[in-house]
């Protein structure tokens, strides 16, 4: 059976099993098993062992459960609450203040735990009740807290860029570094957006009232103080990457000292709240693993049968310009995430896409921070868009999924801006590992 049969019959194979409603991670470990028994008979079986021990045995996915155990702590002990009531000092007068505030928590969140659910859930608790209640148009406030909640997956520490860096065998800190100017582009992108459409409809995002912005001295001094903590945990992880002194693993497990650390200062940290952190960072990491097995099994057989090589050559046969090819891989990263969930997508086509990407000259570096600008237009688009469930679950009942989605599009706009500008301009990329 030639390599283009049997790929057709691999993905139909995951199709069929993700429609019955079989975990992505179950479906591709088993259409790899499958087609392992059928190329290679039962002792097959031992590559999958071997490259699955291979993989789970990498010391820098250690980074893994720490950045989620970091970000757990923090989400549990009101870090981020303090971080926003911080911002109202710098809301101020200015239309749509109240959602550019909620853009720059966002942005430190991002750079404080990189857990893209956490957030969005947090901003929708905290931030979406007080600019609806300020009276900030209802799709405006909901695109503000998906749009800048999904930053998680740009700023460092990002989990996406470290399973890219693991997939991709590409440096992590590298990536780190490279994420952080368009992370921050991105996030100039909606700040811009939230500041000419309140300024074009002062109605869609009213000024602060007097009364909010007459703070006394002693209030702001106390409100200031909750700016301390999240810079301290950013210098503490990114600080210490970016300087050279750990490497992604040591920042990491740093982290969540750090995390502790606060939440033992602030007397928030009791063994109920610990546990609950230990059992989310415990099972996301469990869910990681295991869909990383099964999606490294099935690339390792499709290898060994020469599917890598057949979708090279098939992409490079369509007598495309190296930046057409590029832009082909994002429309099919573009298509998967409408989907797939972006550990599926990076874990099944980074293996194949990275060793063409770099065959054109391109740097893997770029790819990457190019593959998670992708990531993030997928998080808002349906039907699965990710972000607008997580909204869902803690927005107000007259919220409805429908309206949460359609709020999304100008900000995909704006996402497929920031993707365009570093597509053709890899320099705001690769600029500042270039300098460090």
């Amino acid at each position: 059976m030639d390599i283009g049969t049997i790929s057709l019959l691999i993905v139909a194979g995951i199709s069929i099993l993700l429609a019955i409603g079989v975990p992505l991670a179950f479906a591709t470990g088993a259409v790899a098993m499958v087609t392992t028994l059928l190329a290679y008979g039962p002792n097959g079986l031992t590559i999958v062992a071997s490259r699955s021990y291979t993989l789970v045995s990498e010391f820098v996915l250690v980074a893994v459960p720490m950045f989620i155990l970091m970000a757990s702590i923090l989400e549990q002990s009101g870090v981020a609450r303090d971080l926003f009531r911080a911002m109202h000092l710098v809301a101020g007068r200015l239309k749509g203040g109240l959602g550019l505030q909620t853009l720059a928590v966002a942005v430190v969140l991002a750079a404080m735990t990189g857990i893209i659910g956490g957030e969005i859930v947090l901003l929708g608790l905290i931030a979406l009740p007080q600019m609806l209640a300020r009276g900030y148009d209802r799709k405006l406030a909901i695109g503000i807290v998906c749009a800048g909640g999904s930053l998680g997956t740009m700023i460092p520490p990002s989990i996406v860029l470290v399973i890219y860096g693991l997939t991709a065998n590409v440096s992590i800190g590298d990536l780190f570094v490279a994420s952080l100017v368009p992370g921050l582009l991105l996030a100039g992108l909606y700040a811009a957006y939230v500041l000419i459409r309140c300024h074009l409809d002062p109605a869609a995002g009213p000024p602060a009232g007097i009364e909010e912005r007459q703070i006394p001295l002693a209030e702001k001094l106390r409100l200031a103080r909750g700016l301390v903590l999240p810079v301290l945990v950013i210098v503490w992880v990114l600080g210490t990457i970016y300087a050279g002194i750990a490497s992604v693993s040591e920042a990491a497990a740093m982290g969540v000292i750090g995390a502790a650390a606060s939440a033992v200062m602030r007397g928030e940290m009791t063994w109920a709240m610990l546990r609950g952190a230990l059992w989310r960072t415990m099972s996301t990491s469990g869910l990681l693993i295991w869909l990383t097995i099964g999606a490294n099994a099935l690339i390792g057989v499709y290898n060994l049968l020469g599917g890598a090589k057949f979708i090279q050559s098939s992409i490079t046969g369509l007598e495309l310009d190296p930046l057409g090819v590029i832009l082909l891989m994002m429309l099919v990263l573009i298509v998967l995430g409408l989907f797939i969930d972006w550990i599926g997508i990076v874990l099944l086509t980074m293996p194949i896409f990275v060793p063409i990407v770099e065959s054109l000259g391109y740097s893997a570096v770029w790819f990457g921070v190019l593959f998670c600008m992708n990531m993030q237009i997928s998080y808002l688009s349906p039907p699965f868009g990710p972000a607008c469930f997580y909204l869902k679950s803690v927005a107000p009942p007259e919220i409805e999924l429908g309206e949460i989605f359609r709020a999304m599009w100008p900000f995909i706009a704006l996402q497929a801006i920031g993707l365009i500008l570093v597509l053709l301009n890899p320099g705001i990329a690769l600029w500042l590992p270039s300098v460090l």
